[in-house]
């Protein structure tokens, strides 16, 4: 008869035993996985995809892989770094407006179902806006004009109209858009004009409109009595300890690099650094809605990981656990639109489509929810893996119309690899 203690020893032993192999194989896979990541990058910035990227992915709240690739620029001067800030692009929209916005729902300040013209009073004289509500303009169900190319405003024939636009400080120009562009403080009334005369499609169905983002700022000062940037440091980028994350980085004095976005030949004849990359943010003086923040990767994990929590990080609540998961539900399915409040979702029949096809990665769940940015940054968590992805790139560099970040696939098949990784461990 084995004795007691020899039993007890032999299951210790067992346990111990179970759990290096199991961290063996875990440690193999993820070196494959690895390798096939480097893979995937190295080929994207041969194809001239972007100069550099950088990749981080977490599990269970745990960093679990983040490495950098290339360079800031095609000439190989400065490595892609960890710390590095990237302009966000329309990564903006979930990290900026969007978080205040659930605040002030959960708050009772602001209703989804009520129209949106009872804050944004400009509305209730238009009659094909006046019944529409935040719930329909957050999920892209409103049939808003898609895009506005405010720049058109403030240029004639290739040069820049002095009315609104100056090349030195002064009272009332006071919005610096670049160095040597000082934007009127007035242009943004201007643009609220031209959105609330834009057109509205009377067919409600899907489509992508970032218009109601430049006005949400506002919005939020209107209804709050502070301003946008100082409630989004006070409710969530200074708790969060990730005072990086936020707008007009050049002006803040980081350590940082702050990687550069497009050969600009239009505007402001320069490639742009430290400044954001889209026209419209930047006549607001880069403070917007749509776009304007910069951020490092790890200042991403953390706030997607707050997402990814429900509202709760390091024993701390954001927001309800019910409104993150109400904003990061699919509002009109029926409608073939897959999007959240803000947050985009995936395909319908996601699971169903080869990666070619697929958006996020096909094995992303419904639960899971994210954003793309027109820079080349994508961020994307899902609940039900305790999966938070996220990637940065500066593929507009130097133009815009480099595409081969979509026409590899790049994003959605590195997205893929860690879903592989996590179903074989």
């Amino acid at each position: 008869m084995i004795p007691r203690y020899a039993f007890i020893l032999f299951i210790i032993l067992f346990s111990i035993l179970s759990k290096l192999r199991s961290q063996i194989h875990g440690n193999q896979l993820l070196k494959e996985t690895s390798r096939k990541t480097d893979s995937i990058i190295t080929k994207g910035i041969i194809n001239k995809a972007f100069p550099g990227a950088q990749l981080l992915v977490a599990v269970k709240g745990e960093i679990l892989f983040h490495k950098t690739y290339g360079y800031q620029t095609y000439d190989s001067l400065l490595p892609v770094e960890k710390t590095d800030l990237y302009d966000l692009a329309s990564v903006t929209k979930i990290l900026g407006p969007l978080p205040l916005l659930m605040k002030l729902v959960e708050e009772g300040q602001l209703d989804l179902d009520v129209p949106f013209s009872k804050y944004w009073p400009a509305w209730q004289s238009k009659k094909d806006k006046k019944e529409l509500t935040l719930r329909e303009i957050l999920s892209h169900q409103a049939g808003l004009t898609p895009y506005i190319v405010f720049l058109k405003e403030v240029l004639e024939k290739g040069k820049i109209k002095s009315r609104y636009i100056r090349t030195m400080p002064g009272k009332q120009f006071q919005k610096q858009a670049y160095d040597g562009i000082w934007v009127r403080n007035t242009f943004e009334h201007k643009i609220f004009r031209e959105i609330n005369r834009s057109a509205v499609d009377s067919i409600k169905e899907y489509s992508y409109s970032g218009l109601a983002f430049l006005l949400f700022p506002k919005l939020i000062e209107k209804v709050t009595g502070n301003s946008y940037p100082y409630l989004l440091r006070k409710e969530f980028t200074f708790p969060l300890n990730i005072p990086s994350l936020g707008y007009l980085p050049s002006k803040k004095g980081f350590p940082n690099s702050i990687i550069p976005t497009e050969l600009d030949s239009l505007y402001r004849k320069d490639l742009v650094k430290g400044y954001v990359h889209d026209e419209n943010a930047s006549l607001f003086g880069g403070v917007s809605g749509n776009a304007g923040l910069f951020g490092k990767a790890t200042d991403l994990f953390r706030f997607m990981q707050m997402y990814q929590n429900y509202g709760h990080l390091d024993g701390r609540r954001y927001l309800k656990e019910e409104t993150v998961k109400e904003f990061t539900r699919i509002q009109y399915p029926n409608n073939k639109n897959r999007r959240g409040l803000g947050f985009d979702k995936p395909l319908l029949d996601n699971a169903l489509k080869d990666l070619k096809d697929a958006y996020p990665a096909p094995s992303a769940s419904a639960e899971s929810f994210g954003h793309s940015g027109f820079t080349g940054t994508f961020v994307w968590a899902d609940p039900k893996y305790q999966l938070v992805f996220i990637f940065l790139s500066n593929r507009v560099y130097p133009s815009r119309d480099h595409r081969q970040l979509y026409e590899l696939n790049i994003r959605t098949s590195l997205h893929q690899l860690f879903y592989d990784y996590l179903d074989k461990l």
